[in-house]
Formats: C-alpha cells, sequence, structure tokens
C-alpha cells in the first residue's frame, strides 16, 4: 500500500501481513531455552540452541531478501529511507549504552571498588589484599583466600597492536569504497569492500590466536578476578560486533557484485558502513583502556 510521489517513488510503503516476526521470535525461543539449558548442566540443552541459531539464519535470509526486493523493485522512497537511517541511528545508539555499561564498570572496579577493598576499614578482614589493579602489579590476583589463580596481563605488543591496525586500516578502505561508489566506480568500490572483508577476517584470525595465547601462556582466564571478566567481555563482545559486521559488509559486497545500489540510493551500504566506523571507534577505546592503562 502506498501513494506514489512526483519523483515516482511511493511517500509512503506499507508492508505486506508476514509470518517471518512470529517465526524469528520461535529461533530466538529456542535460543534461550537451549542456552539455559546447557548453561545449568542439561546435556540436551545444546540441541534446540543450535536449532534455535539454525532456524533463526533461515528466518532472518528469507526476511532480509523480501526487504532487498522491496528495495530494488522501486517500494522504498523517503520515507523508508529515513525511517532506516532514524533505525539504524537509534541501534547503534543503544550499543553505544551496551558497551558504556561494561566500560563504566572497569573504571568503577579500578577507581572505586579496588581501592575501597584495600582501605584501613577492611585491612582487619583482608590484611594481605594488595589494593592494585592487576594492570599495574603483574600477575598480582589480589586474592588473599587464593580463590584465583596467578596469571599474567595482557599487554598491548604486539597482538592487540597489530588488530588495531588492522581495523584502522579498514575503516580507510571501507570510505575510499564509499567515494567510489558515490562517483559510480563500482569495480573500485567491491574491491576495496573485499579488502575490508579480508581485514575483518584477519582481526578476528588475530583476537582467537591472542586468546589462545592468554589461556596458554598467561592463564589468563574468564575467571581471572575482575581483571579476566572485564578483558574476555569486553574484547570479547567485540570480536562478536566485529564478526557481525564483517558478515553486513559481506553481505553488501555480494550485493554490489549483483548491481545493487547506486550512487544516490545506497543506505544499505552506508548503514553497514556506519556500524563497522562504530566498532573502530570502540576498540580504540578499548585498546587504550584495556591494554594500555
Amino acid at each position: 500500500m502506498s501513494s506514489t510521489s512526483h519523483s515516482g517513488t511511493p511517500y509512503y510503503f506499507v508492508p505486506n501481513p508476514s509470518s517471518y516476526p512470529a517465526l524469528a521470535a520461535l529461533g530466538l525461543f529456542l535460543i534461550a531455552v537451549g542456552a539455559g539449558q546447557w548453561i545449568n548442566g542439561e546435556d540436551w540443552g545444546k540441541y534446540p540452541l543450535m536449532v534455535g541459531f539454525a532456524w533463526l539464519f533461515v528466518i532472518l535470509f528469507k526476511w532480509f531478501g523480501v526487504a532487498i526486493s522491496e528495495s530494488e523493485g522501486g517500494s522504498y522512497g523517503y520515507k523508508v529511507d529515513l525511517s532506516y537511517r532514524w533505525s539504524m541511528s537509534w541501534f547503534i545508539f543503544s550499543e553505544v549504552m551496551f558497551f558504556g555499561a561494561f566500560f563504566t564498570a572497569l573504571w568503577w572496579m579500578r577507581v572505586h571498588s579496588v581501592p575501597a577493598l584495600g582501605s584501613l576499614e577492611n585491612a582487619v578482614l583482608w590484611p594481605d589484599f594488595k589494593a592494585a589493579w592487576p594492570s599495574m602489579v603483574a600477575g598480582a590476583t589480589a586474592s588473599p583466600a587464593g580463590t584465583i589463580e596467578p596469571f599474567q596481563t595482557m599487554t598491548p605488543f604486539w597482538l592487540p597492536t597489530i588488530n588495531t591496525a588492522l581495523l584502522l586500516s579498514s575503516g580507510v578502505t571501507l570510505t575510499i569504497a564509499h567515494h567510489a561508489l558515490q562517483v559510480g566506480n563500482r569495480s573500485r568500490t567491491i574491491g576495496f569492500m573485499w579488502l575490508t572483508v579480508l581485514l575483518g577476517v584477519v582481526f578476528l584470525f588475530v583476537q582467537g590466536y591472542e586468546y589462545a595465547h592468554a589461556y596458554s601462556d598467561l592463564n589468563l582466564k574468564l575467571s581471572s578476578g575482575a581483571y579476566g571478566s572485564t578483558f574476555f567481555m569486553l574484547t570479547g563482545f567485540h570480536g562478536f560486533h566485529v564478526f557481525i559486521g564483517m558478515l553486513m559488509l559481506l553481505i553488501i559486497t555480494l550485493r554490489l557484485q549483483k548491481g545493487h545500489f547506486t550512487p544516490q540510493k545506497h543506505f544499505g551500504f552506508e548503514g553497514a558502513a556506519w556500524y563497522w566506523h562504530f566498532v573502530d571507534v570502540v576498540w580504540l577505546g578499548l585498546y587504550i583502556l584495556v591494554y594500555w592503562l
């Protein structure tokens, strides 16, 4: 249902009734039930978890395909484009709040919690407690009861620095691809998009190697006190966002090869680029606060 504007595109667009939202909710339900049961020791929980992920992937693939067909068919006009821009903006804002919560937790523990536990008020209870953040005293567990195994902290050299260079380079290649698309140079756009995707994949492999090094050589685990939990939560969630952003860019690149997007109409490209640049900015904050300070 639409009302055609003077430019020939619909002024507004109402999609046909769809079962995809309910089907996607079913997949999320299976994921929640399976993950909850598996975490709590029920081995059968892994099966609905895997089925839920597979189900959700298929539904989203079909759902996105419908949206792409509508867009390429000329159903989306200015109002729909504007709604997508606002939606992506609010989505990225929610991600800012998500990472902001973890960065705030890191700051709170370093500035308030650890010094408070090492104050004179707690000296009687924990006389051997070291009120020092592990990144300042390498290997300090701040665990007088011995509940945390000794570990070493992660330094910025060299794996995190390599990953920083990779992400910053990917931001540059993505910007070059965007400018090429704006001037109608599709082959240049596709080439630099593939390079951006490759940089994202290499980043993930380097982070995987970093995790293996942390576990095997540094004895740094998720259970390594406040430092270990914040380190893996921040870097792990960021790595997951890199993976999602890489998939976005991959789909956009495949769509470019199919002839989708024009210099005048390419918000699908822009939305993925916004997300990727956001991931870059989060990593810079993470690189400084987690690895250097």
